[in-house]
């Protein structure tokens, strides 16, 4: 299968209409900061009332939020979702895969809406069906396909869910890496047993080494756009983590020296950071943890401690916000919000929800059948393994 890699252009910084999917509002809207904007969506989602169930992602933008009624992770969300059956309509104000996830889990007479299309996710791209089917192949040809358990991190698309499904795999979050890799490890004989593990190799990377007791050298790295990966068959029999070539654009940009830095201008600061940031960046964290465990972290804090955040840069502007009496930084040089997140804005919102008062859905996100029932499968093991 050919597979095209689309470009990741910075927020604000051009558009490629060949390749992007997104939308225009019609019509001449006000600026986002205009309150008329604020006042239409206001009156639109009291018009649709219960028949409509917004859902907000904590990376998306404060102006968005604001009309949010619940507000979470991806999976979390996905879950709110389908504990609404009653609702007609889900407004999903996250990326392109949570969406997804949203409508594999709801009901056939709901529908699921993206505000706009073009909200997607590098990283989930990063892993493509015909990349991993592919891999699945390689794996063949060396002898240990057999032994191999594919883990796919909520973060990806329906049809990797859905390939995990298939294969014998499952789904993970970034609070629960540690109990699904203990599970696929089980799944297979004991000293044989492998992972491949998509498409984050640092959330895989430091789960394995960090909380599973591998190595570094228990890991490789699949590189789809090499021949066989860039590993030879005898690499693929050896390892025990094999690690696809995919980040998140976000996470990826935190550094070691930055942490250093910080840690040498604020006395006391404590470093708090996603599972998805470099290896090297997570070693020199005091604590690591997905999002919701960053929040509960930040929200437990003694009021005058100082924390510097990696993750996504709307989220830590809110905390920071929500807790004045903590000194809360930026693990970062730089502005690091994430570009595709950040296009669903108060105007696509606007639109979205207008539309749906008018009588049309607009930008229904739907999973095929076949997709939908395998990914199933995939999440279902997720939400089978143990709690701690």
């Amino acid at each position: 299968m050919t597979t095209v890699d689309l470009p990741l252009l910075p927020l604000g910084r051009g558009r490629d209409l060949s390749s992007e999917a997104g939308v225009d509002c019609p019509g001449d809207l006000p600026a986002a900061s205009d309150p008329d904007l604020v006042e239409r969506a206001r009156a639109a989602k009291e018009a649709l009332g219960d028949r409509v169930f917004v859902l907000g992602h904590h990376y998306q933008r404060d102006e968005v939020i604001q009309f949010a009624d619940v507000t979470g992770d991806s999976f979390k969300l996905a879950k709110d979702a389908a504990a609404r059956p009653d609702a007609p309509y889900i407004v999903f104000c996250g990326v392109h895969f949570m969406a997804e996830s949203a409508d594999i889990l709801t009901g056939d007479d709901q529908q699921v809406v993206l505000p706009d299309l073009a909200a997607g996710c590098s990283m989930a791209d990063m892993a493509a069906l015909g990349q991993v089917e592919d891999a699945w192949d390689a794996l063949v040809d060396a002898g240990v396909a057999d032994d191999v358990v594919p883990v796919t991190y909520m973060n990806s698309s329906a049809d990797i869910k859905a390939f995990c499904g298939r294969n014998g795999g499952a789904v993970c979050t970034s609070s629960n890496a540690d109990v699904a890799l203990e599970w696929a490890f089980d799944q297979r004989p004991e000293g044989r047993a492998k992972i491949l593990f998509l498409p984050d190799q640092h959330l895989g990377r430091n789960t394995a080494v960090l909380k599973m007791g591998l190595t570094l050298e228990d890991c490789v790295v699949w590189n789809p756009h090499r021949p066989n990966g860039g590993l030879t068959p005898q690499q693929l029999r050896d390892a025990r983590m094999i690690l696809w070539k995919g980040h998140c654009s976000v996470h990826g940009r935190f550094s070691a020296d930055t942490v250093d830095a910080l840690r040498a201008s604020i006395p006391g600061v404590t470093v708090l950071v996603h599972p998805e940031c470099n290896h090297d960046v997570v070693t020199r964290a005091d604590l690591v943890g997905s999002t919701e465990f960053i929040i509960r972290t930040i929200e437990a804090a003694e009021p005058g401690t100082s924390w510097a955040i990696g993750t996504e840069l709307n989220l830590v502007k809110r905390l920071a916000d929500a807790h004045p009496d903590k000194n809360i930084s930026f693990l970062d040089r730089t502005v690091c919000y994430c570009s595709t997140m950040n296009r669903i804005d108060l105007p696509h919102l606007v639109w979205a929800l207008e539309s749906l008062v008018a009588g049309t859905v607009p930008n229904v996100i739907s999973v095929d059948a076949e997709t939908e029932k395998w990914a199933k499968v995939a999440l279902q093991r997720m939400l089978d393994l143990p709690a701690r």
